[in-house]
């Protein structure tokens, strides 16, 4: 196929904008940069792009790439990067990359939306958690609508190429974002199967992600650094006291993100000293002992933080509209803040809530703790999970390792 000229190219990916529903104003300043880009083409006496035209470009009209290096470009010159991207990202792909999804549809054709439906009941019938049919509904939509970008208006119109073609829009992303979403593909194409729309199993066709989740060493924080986080929160304010409850039910009792933000009140037995609930990601039940200091502090956010609000759902958000997160909320916002008040690098590892849980498993293995009981604790289905945490112990990984005299001695 013949290469598009730059003209060629900025014309298709602006029809391609206005079908995603890019707004008025975005537009305008979109087509004010491409038009510049055309002539900047011209002086050049170049007629097709090229990444290094768009550096070039970006360059001489707002000389911003020292400040990239240096990470420190404000959201304006972020934007001026984002139009040359585009632009490469459209011409190697044909389709728009890295959109921001949250307030909008992703899907507008009635055929795709009604797939979409239909894929969601299929999950509910697996008996899918609420998140994972989420995420695997949302991650089948970006899909199909990378279909509609290339011409295709039929799920029966899918072959192995285009799959292929798709997943090499996701190069950039960690290893584990491609994992989860390969996933998700996966279960969409066994329902296309089962409900006869395609008559190939693509999802035994799908590539396998090499790195697996057994060969990464979990985030965890050291006492002193967990000790600056919680004593960055300021208890004297209703918001204080709901983030050092959440933080204090992540690392002292090891729950998740999403089970923290679905706790009710009828969850907590005080006169038992247990918090019992149902596991969203495994929908099985879990018992954990309510410890004083976790207790105390829900007690303090009930009695004089939290927002009369008319849900069951414990935690609630702050600001208006006040009420329960979202599904989508990880609260890593929240630890990112009280990092930046307790002086911690944000940068160092990732430290969002997930990492807290692992935290109070490594500190559980550190005090030799059977992996059978932390698997209890953190409601692990399958005690392989818990065994990532063996790495993160640095005393009893050393205690493994020969010595040299002794590996010499079998030589």
């Amino acid at each position: 196929m013949q290469k598009q000229t730059l003209e060629e190219l900025i014309r298709d990916l602006d029809q391609e904008m206005l079908r995603l529903g890019y707004t008025e104003g975005s537009m305008k300043f979109y087509r004010r940069r491409w038009q510049m880009l055309l002539q900047f083409a011209i002086e050049r006496g170049e007629s097709h792009y090229s990444e290094q035209m768009g550096i070039a470009f970006v360059e001489k009209h707002f000389q911003i790439f020292e400040k990239d290096f240096d990470r420190t470009l404000a959201q304006a010159e972020t934007q001026e990067l984002r139009i040359i991207r585009m632009i490469g990202d459209f011409q190697l792909h044909h389709t728009v990359l890295r959109r921001y999804y949250k307030h909008k549809e992703i899907l507008t054709d009635s055929y795709f939306i009604d797939t979409n439906d239909h894929f969601k009941q299929y999950c509910t019938r697996k008996s899918y958690s609420r998140v994972t049919t989420d995420h695997y509904v949302k991650q089948s939509a970006r899909f199909m609508d990378y279909l509609v970008s290339q011409k295709v208006t039929d799920c029966k119109e899918i072959h192995l190429n285009l799959i292929h073609n798709y997943l090499k829009t996701l190069a950039g992303y960690t290893y584990k974002t491609v994992e989860q979403v390969i996933c998700a593909l996966r279960s969409f194409f066994r329902f296309l199967l089962e409900t006869e729309v395609i008559q190939i199993d693509f999802a035994a066709k799908m590539p396998m992600v090499q790195a697996r989740k057994q060969t990464r060493i979990p985030s965890v924080w050291t006492a002193e650094e967990l000790q600056k986080l919680i004593a960055a929160i300021d208890r004297g304010n209703p918001k204080g006291k709901r983030d050092y409850a959440i933080i204090l039910l992540a690392c002292r009792l090891g729950m998740r993100c999403t089970d923290i933000k679905h706790l009710q009140m009828t969850d907590f037995h005080w006169e038992a000293k247990k918090l019992t609930f149902i596991q969203s990601k495994t929908r099985q039940p879990l018992s954990l002992p309510l410890t004083p200091e976790v207790g105390w502090a829900v007690i303090d956010y009930l009695k004089y933080g939290r927002p009369k609000v008319d849900t069951p759902v414990l935690f609630v958000r702050h600001m208006a509209p006040f009420g329960p997160f979202s599904e989508d909320d990880h609260l890593n916002q929240l630890i990112k803040r009280y990092m930046e008040l307790a002086h911690l690098p944000t940068l160092k590892k990732r430290r969002g809530m997930h990492s807290l849980r692992h935290t109070m498993a490594s500190r559980l293995l550190e005090q030799d703790t059977p992996l059978s009981t932390i698997s209890d604790i953190l409601g692990h289905v399958d005690p392989d999970s818990t065994s990532v945490y063996l790495k993160v112990d640095i005393e009893k990984l050393r205690a493994c390792s020969l010595h040299l005299d002794e590996v010499n001695s079998h030589e």
